[in-house]
């Protein structure tokens, strides 16, 4: 990997992918939807890294949904590039959570894409906004970022 890379922010959580032929649509380049397939892909492969995945939310009964996205189309990629595709917990309360995504096509270290996404915890069986079970307000406000190193919107 490419230790010149520009990050956004400290020890970001990566996950490296090729860009694919099923993801190039008519313009020849990436289709914006799989970004946003790519932004679940990343921040899901982090929470397992964490320890919480799919069967943890299922046990404890609270899953976390997208309240809203924000994405940024920087540049194109294209069939074969290799991107990097990188996510940080910038914050973390009782009711939420926020991450940032940076992605850059690791051939020339250009950032392609920039985005946020805030989650709210969920009863899974009532659908309702509730306070997060201990396990995932433990787990990820220790990886959050610290405040200082998150600047403000």
């Amino acid at each position: 990997m490419n230790s010149a890379l520009t990050w956004d922010h400290p020890h970001p959580h990566i996950l490296s992918i090729s860009v694919q032929a099923q993801h190039i649509d008519l313009m020849q380049h990436t289709n914006n939807v799989v970004y946003l397939q790519w932004v679940s892909d990343v921040a899901w492969d982090h929470s397992h890294q964490l320890g919480l995945g799919p069967d943890d939310y299922a046990a404890l009964g609270h899953g976390l949904v997208v309240r809203q996205h924000e994405l940024h189309y920087l540049a194109a990629t294209r069939l074969g590039e290799r991107l990097l595709l990188a996510t940080w917990i910038t914050h973390v309360d009782k009711l939420s959570l926020h991450r940032h995504y940076q992605f850059i096509r690791e051939g020339d270290g250009l950032t392609v894409f920039r985005g946020t996404t805030h989650y709210v915890c969920v009863d899974i069986v009532q659908g309702k906004v509730r306070r997060m079970p201990g396990a995932f307000f433990d787990t990820y406000s220790a990886a959050a970022l610290p405040p200082a190193e998150v600047p403000s919107d």
